[in-house]
């Protein structure tokens, strides 16, 4: 089938990796169907992708993770989903099911739609906070799982039992389409929207502005938002990814200081240069939730991970770090000073 005729529905259309992913399946030909919990964002979406003299081949469609309503309808003329959309959040919520219930259910129901509308393959959006947490192991691979009874966070525990959910789906229905599960660390990199209060995008804020005066010595594996978005639409053809978890990520862990290294180097000299004590963390965290999840990661540490699959499928090459962070920041600014 010509690629040109081939649909795509991305869900959370309005969030960080979900417009990378527009911006690449338009590039490449596909059509485009996003979906929005608020259909009053669409026009400003669409705006960030007109082209001078060119069609524009994206709609939208009204999705709330919580609620049935639409799926089918939304999937019916579709041959491809991207479900991207996952609440996100630093701070830990005052009720982890306000993060885990949106998570688990909105997969569901995008397989359930994709299962009953003759989809061709299936995109999850999952995570390394599905992989890497709750276990020592320091090299992480494809084989790994968080262990959710450990106190690793609400969205960690979100993203992992989502997943979880999602391939326990494929094995338990008979299922005619491939699900490939893409798991990013943590995401920096140019922005197409304007929105800067999402969870990456703020981090780094704060960091540059020198909210921050002191940083945890905790370690995250770190990728280009271009690089996820690239995998994700080459996923969909792409049958070695089949029924695969695909590791997209760096292959070290980077500490919080070494971004902040970066980002002076890059100019931004409020960036924090010190450590927070670990047991200054560890004795806050008998009082404060937020607290007791950073005391973990720090005691998670310095892991690795290994790509080789990634790299063997894909010929992934991805961006280096200081290069995402340059473009991350050179588009923070041209929105901060509109």
């Amino acid at each position: 089938m010509d690629i040109k005729k081939e649909k795509v529905l991305v869900t959370g259309a309005s969030g960080f990796i979900a417009l990378h992913c527009i911006n690449e399946l338009i590039k490449q030909g596909y059509k485009v169907k996003g979906s929005l919990r608020d259909m009053s964002k669409e026009n400003i979406i669409r705006n960030y992708f007109v082209r001078d003299n060119e069609e524009l081949n994206l709609e939208f469609c009204k999705l709330d993770l919580l609620n049935d309503e639409g799926w089918d309808e939304a999937a019916s003329d579709c041959e491809y989903i991207m479900h991207i959309a996952s609440p996100f959040v630093i701070e830990e919520p005052k009720n982890e099911k306000d993060l885990i219930q949106p998570a688990l259910q909105g997969t569901l129901r995008a397989l359930n739609a994709a299962n009953r509308n003759d989809i061709k393959k299936f995109i999850l959006t999952s995570s390394m906070a599905s992989v890497a947490y709750g276990h020592k192991s320091k090299i992480c691979n494809k084989d790994n799982w968080t262990d959710t009874s450990k106190n690793v966070g609400a969205y960690v525990r979100s993203k992992t039992i989502s997943e979880r959910a999602a391939w326990d789906f494929i094995k338990d229905n008979n299922v005619a389409f491939p699900l490939t599960t893409i798991h990013p660390g943590m995401v920096f990199g140019p922005l197409i929207s304007d929105e800067i209060r999402g969870a990456s995008v703020s981090l780094i804020a704060n960091m540059i502005s020198g909210k921050f005066p002191a940083l945890p010595e905790i370690f995250f594996t770190i990728v280009d938002v271009r690089d996820i978005a690239k995998l994700h639409v080459d996923s969909l053809r792409n049958q070695k990814s089949d029924n695969k978890r695909i590791l997209a990520t760096s292959t070290n862990g980077i500490a919080f200081l070494d971004i902040a290294r970066i980002l002076r180097k890059l100019g931004f000299e409020k960036s924090p240069e010190n450590i927070i004590p670990n047991q200054v963390i560890n004795s806050l965290a008998t009082f404060n939730k937020d607290m007791r999840i950073t005391s973990s990661m720090i005691k998670r540490g310095f892991y690795k991970v290994d790509l080789s699959e990634t790299i063997s499928i894909y010929n992934w090459q991805p961006f280096p770090l200081e290069e995402t962070l340059h473009d991350m920041t050179k588009s923070m600014q041209k929105i901060l000073n509109k």
